[in-house]
């Protein structure tokens, strides 16, 4: 039965049809086939969107648009570089600097590429970066929206897996941090081999004036994890947070946007918003299928053959989720693999929220890579360098990024400890 599912939905796909409508049809087909009743689908996908919880993916996405056009972006950036950009490989640590930042309103790695992209592009080849270079560091960042919280990804697939939105959100910060470490010491040690960076002057008031003025801007991560982590509010709560204030600071205080783009960015954001949710809903008749089929049985049964210690395991299943998150989109992948591989996992003895933070940092890549990576096309688009090109120059990138995905793997922790410190 699931294999039905799997082969309409792969032959749907192939001919270019939209991933939920396909995901969608697939499931029906396999319902209608096996004579089981069509109903299932609809009470599904009705059950899958009432929760109270989804509702910060729109707000999350509409405080990243905010940003983006309210200038906060470009003020974070400053502030980036008037902290790390004296250091070896200077620029290219405010690239990560930044983008760590902005994740932390955002939660969208697209959104990071569209905002920051082209500033920090342009900062480090004035600089004496190779566009390429730059453009690929530029395009490894961005992924680091899709770990930090409020990682969009993250909210979809915990709540998907009836896990703590909360308590999964403070997992992501772990890997977060670590693969911002991997990539700033790589940054350092190929910028001084190779001189990347001209050595800019440093100047006290220009560092303090750049603070000043990016002060606003960096408080919304702050209000909103130390909300959401303290338990004063919802990770939902912290949603609307996110959104009024970054609308406090774009609207008054730089005043770079006013009420009619309000309206066009809170269309905008329902558009987009209401993409990824319609995915979540059709995934959940899939997840039916999967359940009656009794596949994450057969899973583990597979699984289990080759070596059932949680590091293997997972690391059976990173090969999985890089495959498949290099395929398609990466929120359908994970709401397709979450009901499949998670009791799997379990089974192994594998932590459900160590399961879920490294799916989520194992599909993160495929937003960086061919054939159908998001990230990767814009990064190319914002940089003006070509894919094939980008593609090379980011390979030492893409090995630094399954270094840390070993790492994850092999100690729990570095998920386990931010949940245990920041959920209390």
């Amino acid at each position: 039965m699931s294999y039905t599912l799997i082969a309409v939905f792969a032959l749907l796909a192939l001919l270019d049809v939209p991933l939920s409508v396909a995901l969608g049809l697939s499931s029906v087909v396999t319902l209608w086939w096996f004579d089981l009743p069509l109903s299932m689908i609809t009470q599904s996908m009705a059950t899958s969107i009432n929760s109270f919880l989804l509702i910060a993916v729109p707000l999350f996405i509409l405080a990243g648009q905010i940003m983006e056009r309210g200038g906060l972006s470009e003020r974070i950036f400053d502030a980036a570089e008037a902290l790390v950009g004296r250091l070896p490989g200077g620029v290219g640590h405010v690239n990560i600097a930044s983008s760590f930042v902005f994740g932390g309103i955002s939660g969208s790695s697209v959104a990071d590429i569209a905002s920051l992209g082209p500033i920090t592009i342009r900062s480090m080849t004035s600089r004496g970066y190779p566009r390429p270079y730059s453009a690929a560091l530029t395009l490894i960042t961005s992924t680091l929206a899709t770990l930090v919280p409020p990682s969009i990804l993250i909210i979809v697939a915990a709540a998907s897996a009836g896990q703590s939105v909360g308590a999964a959100l403070a997992g992501g910060l772990g890997p977060g941090i670590l693969l911002a470490v991997a990539l700033a010491i790589y940054n350092t040690i190929i910028s001084r081999k190779k001189g990347y960076g001209a050595i800019t002057n440093f100047s006290m008031r220009h560092s303090a004036r750049s603070l000043f003025r990016a002060l606003p801007s960096v408080g919304a991560p702050i209000i909103i994890l130390t909300g959401m982590f303290s338990g004063v509010v919802t990770p939902t709560e912290a949603a609307g947070l996110a959104v009024l204030y970054t609308m406090i600071v774009a609207g008054i205080v730089h005043r770079e946007i006013g009420f009619k783009d309000v309206v066009e960015l809170t269309i905008s954001s329902g558009r987009l918003a209401g993409s990824v949710l319609l995915i979540l809903m059709v995934a959940s008749a899939a997840t039916f299928v999967f359940t009656v089929d009794l596949l994450p049985q057969k899973a583990s049964g597979v699984l289990s053959t080759f070596g059932g210690s949680p590091f293997m395991t997972l690391m059976l299943m990173g090969l999985i989720f890089i495959i498949v998150g290099m395929l398609m989109d990466i929120v359908a992948a994970a709401l397709m693999l979450i009901p499949v591989l998670m009791p799997a996992a379990v089974a192994a003895g594998v932590e459900p929220m160590h399961f879920l933070i490294y799916m989520v940092a194992c599909l993160a890549v495929g937003l960086a890579t061919p054939p159908v990576g998001t990230c990767l096309f814009a990064a190319a688009y914002v940089s003006k360098v070509p894919t094939p090109r980008l593609v090379a120059a980011a390979m030492p990138f893409y090995a630094v990024n399954l270094v840390v995905l070993v790492m994850i793997a092999a100690f729990p922790e570095i998920v386990m400890l931010p949940i245990r410190w920041l959920t209390l």
